[in-house]
């Protein structure tokens, strides 16, 4: 085998020349493309990374702000029961003490309504005592009635103090009598002496019939009243029986 070496030289040459001509012109425009297109995938790839992570950032924070409103309604609904149990406590607390106050109130009623009813029984058998006492005083006879109750209703007058008993009548002026029935001549003379001889001093008489007094008589002065009758006896019996009864509640 024969080798030109002339001609291998020249299209070494040409070889040489082609390859910096592809070098020059062809593969560098080319690597650049490449390395430029290389840098906007990797400038891809970092934006895609970067929104990969924004997204899985935002996805952590949705999610951290779902278990936050998911703890936040938790406790919501805690504190409604808590508030709703609480305000059914207190409303049972309330009806159960209205309920108690209501009882004790009616209790409390019953008993004055049994008080009162006891009250006014033993009110009633006061009165019907002292009605029947009366009935049966009023049986006695008329002249009962006065004479013997004029040196009683006498001596009263004379115990007086002076300036009560110059309370009865001025002198001149009739003393004010109440009997229970007309004075006959001779118990009316025997009052004034006797009531003559109390006050110290001579009086007159105007006497008016008063049947409740039933025995008795009954002077009346300016700041002063005489009672020597059996309706004031009973009444003072009555009101003795009615505070007695009164105690013993």
């Amino acid at each position: 085998m024969h080798i030109d070496w002339s001609t291998l030289a020249l299209q070494t040459v040409n070889a040489l020349v082609l390859v910096w001509l592809l070098a020059r012109f062809l593969f560098r425009p080319v690597a650049e493309i490449v390395a430029a297109r290389q840098k906007a995938a990797q400038a891809l790839l970092a934006d895609a990374q970067a929104c990969r992570s924004a997204a899985q950032a935002e996805q952590q924070a949705a999610s951290a702000q779902a278990a936050k409103l998911a703890a936040s309604r938790e406790a919501v609904l805690e504190a409604a029961q808590a508030e709703a149990q609480a305000g059914k406590d207190a409303l049972l607390a309330a009806v159960r003490a209205e309920a108690a106050q209501l009882r004790a109130d009616a209790a409390g009623e019953i008993e004055r309504a049994r008080a009162a009813q006891a009250r006014a029984i033993e009110n009633d058998a006061v009165r019907l005592a002292v009605e029947i006492a009366g009935r049966l005083l009023d049986r006695l006879p008329p002249q009962a009635r006065v004479a013997g109750f004029i040196d009683g209703t006498a001596g009263v007058l004379a115990a007086l103090p002076p300036e009560t008993r110059a309370g009865f009548a001025a002198p001149g002026e009739p003393l004010a009598l109440a009997a229970p029935r007309a004075l006959s001549a001779a118990e009316e003379a025997a009052c004034v002496t006797a009531f003559g001889a109390a006050l110290g001093r001579p009086v007159t008489l105007q006497v008016r019939e008063d049947p409740a007094l039933i025995a008795g008589l009954e002077l009346t002065g300016s700041h002063a009243v005489v009672r020597n009758h059996l309706r004031h006896d009973l009444d003072d019996i009555r009101e003795t029986l009615l505070e007695h009864a009164i105690e013993r509640r």
